[in-house]
């Protein structure tokens, strides 16, 4: 099988996940670079880094390189996706992949005009659970999908100059844990949502801190969605159909959910793939879709949930001062 040569953009702790994740399904990492040489250097001789480069600019330049892997901050995910398409690299961008819609389809029209594959580093997409109950909610195991309810919350420490909180890095919590919640919605409604209604708490320096959010697609699916960095909440999605529910806990990288039928109560545990190997499945689904030229499987959901992130952050009047 052709092997396939990675570039990693960052040197966070992100980008130290994935790089164990490259080595155990791609057998290398074939290269890095960080802020300073010194960083990249550091980080090769930790994960293993064949080539370590002190800027992205100059590791775009090897033409060896396949496919560039983005783990830098929110607010630089669009140029360095931008650059590594106009390079003629394959992308794998951490999530949020944009800060907004239009920054997207600028990228995804470079990306069809030269073949090139976009991918969102949103784990579930990936997760073996979710293909799995994809196909069983296609042979209508819980009937009509009728609503989905999903909660993130993560408790972030009070601090004004944390990322996080920072306008000028596209802190808050909708592009941050948001986007898994609005991608868990995207992925069980059949259609993108046409109606968003939405409200919010906003954060001692104009960030998102909480949200509520409602969403509805033309198939008459709801969607409803809680979100807050300021206090803990289970992750926790539920599927409500005319035949039964699915309960999801830890979802963005599951493994496991339960199915209650309506009928008779009767319940059904559902277990595939492993959550300790989310980035080891987004690895190897990226490198099939590479391989097949065929794309990402998931990329028009992508898009979609960055249309509505998007429309949910209008409606509020909140933009980022780079915008």
């Amino acid at each position: 099988m052709e092997k396939l040569n990675w570039g990693i953009l960052g040197t966070g702790w992100i980008a130290h996940d994935m790089g164990e994740a490259l080595q155990e399904v791609n057998g290398e990492i074939y290269a890095v670079c960080g802020t300073s040489l010194e960083k990249a250097e550091k980080y090769a001789r930790e994960l293993g880094a064949a080539h370590a480069y002190g800027s992205a600019e100059e590791m775009l330049k090897d033409e060896k390189i396949d496919i560039v892997y983005i783990a830098t901050p929110h607010n630089s995910h669009y140029q360095w996706l931008k650059r590594s398409l106009e390079a003629g690299k394959h992308v794998f961008c951490e999530k949020s992949i944009t800060v907004n819609s239009r920054q997207l389809e600028e990228c995804a029209a470079i990306a069809k005009e030269k073949g090139l594959v976009i991918c969102d580093g949103t784990t579930l997409f990936h997760m073996p659970l979710y293909k799995k109950l994809s196909r069983m909610i296609e042979d209508g195991a819980i009937g009509d999908v009728k609503m989905v309810q999903v909660n993130f919350g993560s408790c972030k420490e009070y601090d004004r100059n944390s990322r996080f909180f920072s306008k000028e890095l596209a802190g808050g919590a909708l592009l941050d844990i948001g986007v898994y919640a609005a991608s868990f919605a995207r992925f069980f409604m059949k259609s993108k949502p046409n109606t968003v209604l939405t409200t919010a708490n906003y954060f001692e320096t104009g960030v998102d801190e909480s949200s509520g959010i409602l969403l509805k697609n033309p198939d008459g699916e709801l969607a409803v969605m809680a979100l807050t960095m300021r206090a803990k909440q289970p992750k926790r999605g539920v599927i409500a159909g005319e035949k039964g529910y699915i309960e999801i806990d830890n979802y963005p990288r599951a493994e496991k959910a339960t199915i209650t039928y309506t009928e008779d109560g009767r319940t059904e545990v559902i277990e595939e793939g492993k959550s300790q190997q989310a980035l080891q499945y987004e690895v190897q689904d990226m490198q099939d879709y590479v391989r097949n030229g065929s794309g990402d499987a998931n990329f028009q959901m992508v898009r979609d949930v960055m249309e509505t992130l998007t429309a949910v952050r209008s409606q509020w009047g909140m933009t980022y001062p780079f915008e």
